[in-house]
């Protein structure tokens, strides 16, 4: 036991006893941790609003046996843009709800980490939409090791007649494969969602209106199953 630093993104907190709350952050070192922070809940506390969730902050912990306590935090971050947008406060619920689902305790997350820190960037430069959302899922399935396959059959590795999408069977499946309970998909959808796969969050392709929202509810619906779990952040879409 002892005194460390560390730094995270603040995902989500709950109450923990009377004047306290538990707060779970990403750490690009650490992964997943779980903190408590004393008397936050209280009228005078000292955190103020420093650990509220899409804050990146810099942490000083006193390393416990179950949980560390924050002594000192400082924001580096906090993306104070996204806050008064509804739909940017809905898309970073969707990003630290994914990265809270896949994210390991004790066990580096740099890639996870960074990812989300450009997804929450994107979000306070002004950069929203369905397509990010879908770029970040598909991003994130990437570093999980779970990305669909988008240009060339899952079952058979061709490229022609890819017409069909497999949740279960990893991706675009084509016309000869057929995997039961795929999904028959609009054409061009494979190619955009590649695109959306690859680009950079400030560099994604222009937005077609006719296959956006398909590609996000292609790429929710692979999420979810893999995760096997509704991604409670998106339900207010429904």
């Amino acid at each position: 036991m002892g005194i460390r630093h560390d730094q995270g993104i603040v995902l989500r907190s709950y109450p923990f006893g009377d004047a306290d709350r538990v707060v779970v952050l990403l750490s690009p070192n650490n992964g997943k941790i779980r903190t408590v922070a004393k008397g936050i809940r209280k009228t005078k506390s000292r955190f103020g609003g420093r650990l509220e969730p899409f804050t990146h902050v810099d942490l000083v912990l006193y390393e416990g046996r179950n949980l560390d306590t924050i002594t000192q935090v400082a924001v580096l971050e906090p993306f104070p843009r996204l806050r008064n947008d509804l739909d940017s406060v809905i898309a970073a619920g969707t990003m630290v709800e994914t990265a809270d689902a896949v994210a390991q305790e004790d066990e580096s997350s740099m890639r996870l980490f960074l990812l989300l820190h450009r997804g929450l960037r994107a979000l306070e430069a002004g950069r929203n939409g369905p397509d990010l959302i879908t770029s970040f899922l598909l991003k994130l399935a990437d570093v999980v090791g779970v990305a669909p396959s988008l240009l060339m059959c899952a079952s058979c590795g061709g490229v022609d007649d890819l017409h069909r999408f497999s949740f279960g069977g990893g991706g675009v499946v084509c016309d000869r494969c057929g995997i039961e309970g795929s999904v028959r998909l609009r054409e061009g959808i494979t190619v955009y969602l590649a695109a959306l796969a690859q680009a950079e969050f400030g560099l994604l392709p222009e937005t077609d209106a006719g296959l956006s929202g398909e590609a996000m509810g292609i790429t929710r619906r692979f999420v979810e199953y893999h995760l096997d779990r509704k991604l409670s952040s998106l339900a207010v879409l429904d």
